[in-house]
């Protein structure tokens, strides 16, 4: 997860941390500024490339939960005897589970300190459970399968974001968040391209049906993978074996120095339950829950994706394919918005207008069939996820510190915004096909309340950060300190 930002842009661009004037040398334990630009380079590049695992780990993540999409497609619902919603119930019931556990979980990863160990093993029963889908016969093994999968891959995603907010300063997260949401937005074009091949390759293999197939072989790479990352994830910055004493220091300053207090100190708040009180009787943190859980059923029509692939009339084959050209043009717009979001320190712009170009495309899919337009439109569509990602970084931004509570209000907003995905769930039902007119109606109801309640958090944070230059006049301060990013 490289970035070509130094640190001296970093701090050129985005002073941050309210000081008094000082004639003592804050880099003097590292032998002065350029020796600490120096060794802050090296620790970034050193957590760059250990980090970026977790966008391998991302896509399978993603893989194994939406893989029943492409299974649909060659036999899932037919050998499972699935009935009316049933197989809508499917892919909402993991999301039961993933709401359910998200909280404990990143409550329980900030207290042992060793997301080295926790995420992958999270990732080896989940790749587990992923493996039994293949065997199961009838709905309810599947949505039993279902359930615990979404239970155990709860863990993921929140646990990434705050591992990688405990590293990196608010100016540094934007890219990386994006390059780990990139792992979401590939597992959409890698997903459909292995799924074409196993289906196409797979089927009858050992008596076995080809969609059986894809639950066996995308399940066994998780393991494998899982195996992998326990040797490269990095823990916290107090808790990580490999690091230099000199680079630990850094890394623990760093932090303290982007939210003006130190990042592993909790005593002045209470520990782990004051944080979750904390983010609960914060009503930013359920107006941003409220305004992604909106974002998400907007973008529900990414588990049905290769259903509106369909609509345009190619062969089962032809339809994976033509899933994967939208996700890659997306991945690459995902990092140019969110480095250019880092770069100029803007968040509301970055979301809203990506958002706005979703709705364009739910328009276009409403007024024709024509292939050639609809084609355009599942671009669009999918390059909202650009502007999802700038969101999600900025919740993390907006709430600093204590780490505490940032790990719950991560975890808070995306458990809840995950309601988002049980109701996406039933918006696509076959009978509004094959245009889906409904479905898109929803979904640029639900993108522009998004826009609208994005809009009205950047006038809030605006405010706060009027309240703080005030206060800083007041106590005779030189120098720029903590701003909420607009």
């Amino acid at each position: 997860m490289t970035s070509s930002r130094t640190s001296s842009q970093v701090e050129d661009k985005n002073p941050e941390v309210g000081i008094k004037p000082t004639d003592e040398d804050p880099d003097a334990e590292f032998g002065g500024l350029e020796a600490r630009r120096k060794l802050e380079r090296g620790l970034l590049r050193k957590l760059d490339l250990r980090m970026s695992i977790l966008i391998v780990i991302y896509i399978l993540n993603y893989i194994d939960r939406n893989n029943a999409g492409a299974a649909r497609m060659r036999g899932f619902e037919r050998d499972l005897h699935l009935q009316g919603t049933e197989f809508a119930t499917l892919l909402s019931i993991l999301y039961v589970g993933y709401i359910l556990m998200q909280i404990p979980s990143n409550m329980l990863l900030n207290y042992i300190g060793k997301p080295s160990i926790y995420l992958p093993a999270c990732m080896m029963v989940w790749g587990t459970l992923s493996i039994l889908t293949g065997i199961t016969n009838n709905f309810i093994g599947a949505l039993l399968t279902r359930f615990f999968l979404g239970f155990v891959e709860a863990a993921f995603f929140p646990g990434a974001l705050f591992l990688i907010s405990k590293w990196y300063k608010r100016s540094e997260l934007g890219t990386r968040t994006a390059l780990l949401y990139c792992g979401n937005i590939m597992s959409n074009a890698f997903g459909a391209l292995i799924a074409s091949g196993i289906l196409d390759g797979m089927d009858g293999k050992l008596g076995r049906a080809a969609w059986r197939w894809l639950f066996y072989i995308e399940g066994a790479l998780t393991i494998f993978v899982a195996l992998c990352a326990m040797f490269i994830l990095p823990d916290f910055p107090a808790t990580t074996a490999w690091l230099t004493e000199e680079e630990r220091r850094l890394a623990k300053k760093r932090m303290a120095e982007d939210a003006g207090v130190g990042d592993e100190s909790e005593t002045e708040v209470g520990g782990h339950a004051a944080g979750l009180w904390l983010a609960v009787k914060d009503w930013k943190v359920w107006w941003m829950a409220v305004a992604t859980t909106s974002q998400v059923v907007a973008l529900s029509f990414n588990a049905y994706f290769p259903t509106l692939s369909a609509t345009m009339g190619f062969d089962p084959t032809v339809t994976l394919l033509l899933c994967a050209p939208p996700f890659v043009f997306t991945a690459i717009m995902t990092f140019i918005i969110s480095r250019h979001s880092d770069k100029t320190g803007e968040r509301f712009y970055h979301i809203a207008v990506p958002t706005f170009g979703g709705i364009v495309g739910f328009i276009i899919a409403i007024c024709t069939m024509n292939t050639a337009a609809r084609y355009v439109s599942l671009f669009l569509m999918a390059n909202s996820y650009s502007g999802f990602t700038v969101l999600y970084t900025w919740v993390s931004n907006s709430f600093p510190r204590p780490p505490s509570k940032r790990a719950v209000v991560v975890a808070l907003v995306n458990a809840l915004s995950q309601t988002g995905n049980v109701a996406g769930s039933y918006v696509w039902p076959s009978a509004w096909g094959p245009t889906y007119r409904n479905s898109y109606a929803i979904c640029i109801a639900t993108a522009g309340c998004n826009i609208v309640m994005c809009y009205i958090f950047r006038l809030h944070l605006a405010h706060l950060n009027r309240q703080l230059e005030r206060e800083e006049k007041e106590k005779g301060l030189v120098e720029m300190g903590f701003r909420y990013l607009l």
